[in-house]
């Protein structure tokens, strides 16, 4: 059962991302002229077309053609893990967190293999300040592994006997 929610949810993610990334590619794509790659929403959130061939937070964010075999090949390992672990969960909130983990992961691979490197978008900021421009991949993991350490945190535990 958890099994199918969890792919389910990563199907979701994973669909969900990959059209946002298109809109938004459109979006700047008919801009006139098409260099601007920002385009405020309000004053805390703009929409901005960014390209993150590395990986979290920019890390390794350079032109080494490399990085995406490199970010995909790890992906792949980690999205295996989680696979046996999503086969063995048994809560559903573990359930879909894990869904959550696979579908970023999985948006962000086809990024690489098809781009080259991962279109990011949602620029959060407070003033001057900018946080790293991400997209629902990233934020689908994030949320992922924020349900996983409160599960794990506030989780029903057997007793040791």
């Amino acid at each position: 059962m958890m099994l199918r929610r969890g792919l389910a949810v990563a199907a979701v993610v994973a669909i969900a991302d990959q059209l946002s990334k298109a809109w938004v590619l459109r979006l700047f794509a008919e801009q006139q002229p098409p260099v601007e790659r920002m385009e405020p929403v309000t004053g805390f959130f703009n929409l901005v077309l960014t390209w993150n061939r590395g990986m979290s937070f920019g890390l390794f964010n350079n032109d080494a053609t490399l990085n995406a075999a490199i970010f995909t090949a790890i992906a792949a390992v980690i999205v295996a893990g989680l696979l046996v672990w999503l086969r063995r969960a048994e809560e559903p909130l573990i359930g879909i967190a894990i869904g959550l983990v696979i579908g970023g992961a999985i948006g962000n691979v086809v990024d690489r293999l098809a781009r080259g490197a991962v279109v990011d978008f949602l620029d959060f900021h407070l003033g001057d300040w900018h946080w790293f421009a991400f997209n629902l991949a990233d934020a689908a993991i994030c949320i992922g592994v924020g349900l996983m350490v409160i599960d794990s945190l506030l989780g029903r535990r057997e007793a040791p006997n």
